[in-house]
């Protein structure tokens, strides 16, 4: 029956093993006490934490955890390197440490979060790769590279469209400012309309003169008409008395 101290031990290590972004297992068969102590400060100053676990516990904890793919990468003793933040990260402070640190240590396999199982040469690959920082900025530049070659194929015509209008307002300010023309004299006011009145009024009194009759006109034209009498001549008498 499982003591207290084990069902601890097994909760202790379900709840990072549901938190880890990466678990790496490995051999650490041939190991010396002072390697292993420089190992896990190794780690530990990488952010990453470094247990022996036995295989029982670990595989009880996998299964809580809800990660039994977990189980494929312990066999013989294993040791379990557990990584919270970058896995890249992780995987390169694990990887540096067994290429440097002149230790038997063994990288089994691995796995990412919920994912499926990687191999030791996956896991040495893995550890080649920039930090996930430097990766989202690569991954960024690549997106907006189409982008920005889009926009400047868009901005193509406007831009020369803004050079013509530029180079025309150069061209007005070296010619100066435009001759202000003079205004035009404004037209002469039309004399107003009375002679057609005057004469629509004195139509009516020429023809009132036409029709009226003729012994009204005035004897000084009956005068002036008529013609003056002869002289009558010296009776035959006196001629013949003289």
């Amino acid at each position: 029956m499982p003591t207290q101290q084990k069902i601890d031990r097994v909760q202790e290590l379900k709840d990072r093993l549901e938190r880890s972004a990466i678990t790496m297992t490995t051999s650490y068969a041939g190991i010396s006490v002072n390697q292993m102590t420089e190992l896990r400060r190794a780690m530990r100053n990488g952010g990453v934490e470094f247990n022996i676990v036995k295989n029982t516990l670990f595989s009880l904890a996998a299964d809580a955890a809800q990660r039994p793919q977990l189980k494929e990468i312990i066999n013989g003793p294993t040791a379990v390197a557990i990584g919270f933040d970058d896995p890249a990260v992780a995987a390169k402070v694990l990887a540096d440490f067994i290429r440097t640190g002149g230790t038997p240590l063994a990288i089994q396999g691995a796995v990412m979060g919920d994912g499926a199982v990687m191999n030791a040469a996956q896991v040495t690959s893995l550890a080649l790769l920039p930090p996930k920082d430097q990766l989202i900025a690569m991954l960024l530049g690549t997106m907006q590279a189409p982008i920005a070659q889009l926009l400047r194929v868009m901005n193509g015509p406007l831009q020369a469209f803004g050079n013509v209008l530029q180079a025309r307002v150069r061209q007005l300010e070296e010619e100066g400012p435009a001759p202000v023309a003079e205004p035009e004299p404004a037209p002469e006011p039309e004399p107003a309309a009375e002679a057609p009145e005057a004469s629509a009024a004195s139509e009516p009194e020429a023809a009132a003169a036409e029709d009226a009759p003729a012994d009204e006109q005035p004897a000084a034209d009956e005068n002036e008409t008529k013609p003056e009498p002869a002289p009558e001549a010296e009776s035959d008498g006196e001629t013949e008395s003289e």
